[in-house]
């Protein structure tokens, strides 16, 4: 296929150099109905590619293709059979995947370290999910994707399950054994989901991990948003092989979809699968050298470690890792990850992405370049020199990981949706979770709807928000309050 073509973009511009008036939607009528003072912080080509995807970029009964020419093109770029496009992000694109493979009361397979998207897609579907341990680090306080083993065990016990989904890379850039967990799936003959959000980049660099299609995942969610030149909500769903139908994966996804999809998102990932094919390799080599001379810099400097493969991988951990995630643990410091992150945001203006009670951690992309660079380390440099005037790490009681897992008394979906009450956090213990209670970012859940609430991750939730974590989903923020289930349920 000629990847010099840019399907969407080649339509934006025939559209503008073709005269097109709409009398359609979006209201603003490429721009001229826009607030002069709106033109002004978001220029005015931003509403020229603001249009219709029917009835403006392609004609009303969509001859011209583009859309579809555009996933075609993406789907030959990363060997996959069908690439699907969509402007909801990742959350929506894994929710399709889920509802494809598994639907109501069927069993999934499912790493517990997974993004609260998913369990959404649990709630929406009532899927019954079959939660499978991550690798739990008890020194680092962190969880890697969960062992093909573990995996295998839960199959064994669930013969009925209709297939799995793990995530890989995880937040942290931690990869799980895609390629053994894709072999267990397939000898049972079921589907593997990878939820690979934060692995856009991977299939166009060598010494990157492994991406899912090429280790034999069945569908692979990704968010070009993250680690690409999306715009924000962009992602690629993509499909391989025949355990999953792919008119069933796009009517799941029509489902949840917008009718009104962004041209402006279609656009960006267009424009950034021609920039992969073409420039790609060079661009994530520079960047990986880029990244190799950071790490090197922060672990120069005193009381900073950067996590490396030492730390994430080997036996028992993760099976890879994304060396572009520049996780900085600070436990030698006096302060937190919040407080470091706020710090940095003030006096630096560098804005950091994950932040606990011990790391903070700094993305690498493509686009980083000498600047930007400068700024991080120079940054990074000044928050040790200023350690003590930054508040003091208040105490956060992380529990051992056999404290983390909480038991699944009852469907997600049952627990969301049934008679619910807030009470104190302290009588929230032993009662059944109706809510997500979810540190903010990563985004996995700490709690979920139908988990029996314990002492440890309760006392844990409320000192990491009085220690500066955020849990935005909670219905109380503060979790002075929780909401539970009104009727006890108790489950095997």
């Amino acid at each position: 296929m000629d990847h010099s073509e840019a399907p969407v973009l080649d339509a934006l511009a025939a559209y503008r150099a073709e005269d097109q008036l709409p009398f359609t939607p979006p209201g603003h009528k490429q721009g001229r109905g826009a607030d002069p003072r709106v033109l002004e912080v978001l220029g005015e080509a931003v509403f020229h590619a603001d249009m219709l995807a029917v009835s403006g970029l392609d004609d009303r009964t969509m001859s011209g293709k583009v859309i579809e020419r555009a996933e075609e093109l993406m789907a030959d770029a990363v060997g996959a059979d069908h690439t699907f496009f969509s402007t909801c992000g990742s959350s929506l694109s894994v929710k399709a995947a889920m509802l494809s493979v598994a639907g109501p009361h069927q069993k999934l397979l499912i790493g517990r370290d997974v993004h609260k998207s998913v369990v959404s897609g649990l709630i929406l579907a009532g899927i019954r999910p079959v939660w499978v341990d991550p690798q739990w680090d008890a020194g680092l306080h962190l969880a890697h994707p969960p062992a093909a083993d573990a995996f295998r065990a839960a199959f064994e016990e669930h013969p009925d399950a209709r297939g799995a989904l793990v995530t890989s890379p995880t937040p942290y850039g931690a990869c799980a054994d895609v390629g053994a967990l894709a072999e267990l799936c397939h000898e049972r003959g079921v589907p593997l989901i990878v939820d690979e959000a934060w692995g856009a980049h991977l299939p166009f660099h060598p010494d990157l991990p492994t991406w899912a299609m090429d280790a034999g995942a069945d569908v692979c969610v990704t968010s070009v948003h993250k680690m690409g030149s999306g715009l924000e909500q962009g992602s690629v769903f993509h499909l391989q092989g025949d355990l999953v139908a792919k008119d069933a994966l796009a009517a799941r996804a029509d489902l949840l979809d917008t009718t009104s999809p962004s041209v402006l998102v279609f656009a960006a990932l267009d424009g950034w699968r021609r920039q992969m094919v073409e420039h790609g390799r060079a661009l994530l080599g520079d960047a990986l050298s880029r990244a190799h001379r950071v790490r090197a810099a922060v672990d120069g400097i005193e009381g900073l470690h950067v996590h490396g493969r030492a730390d994430f991988c080997g036996d028992g951990l993760a099976a890879d890792m994304d060396p572009l995630q520049i996780y900085v643990d600070l436990s030698a410091l006096p302060f937190n990850g919040y407080a470091a992150a706020d710090w940095m945001r003030r006096n630096h203006r560098v804005n950091l992405h994950t932040s606990d009670h011990r790391r903070v951690n700094a993305q690498l992309t493509h686009a980083d370049d000498d600047t930007t660079e400068r700024r991080l380390l120079d940054g990074l440099r000044d928050l040790v020199a200023h350690a003590d005037d930054l508040p003091p790490a208040p105490k956060i009681r992380v529990p051992a990981p056999g404290g983390l897992r909480l038991r699944q008394a009852t469907l997600p979906r049952d627990a969301f949706f049934g008679d619910v009450e807030e009470v104190p956090a302290d009588r929230a213990v032993g009662r059944v979770c109706a809510e997500m209670l979810t540190p903010y970012p990563p985004g996995v859940p700490a709690a979920l709807p139908g988990e029996v609430l314990d002492r440890d991750v309760v006392d844990y939730l409320r000192d990491g928000v009085r220690a500066g974590m955020l849990v935005p989903d909670a219905a109380d923020s503060t979790l002075a309050t929780i909401r539970v289930s009104v009727r006890d349920v108790d489950a095997d």
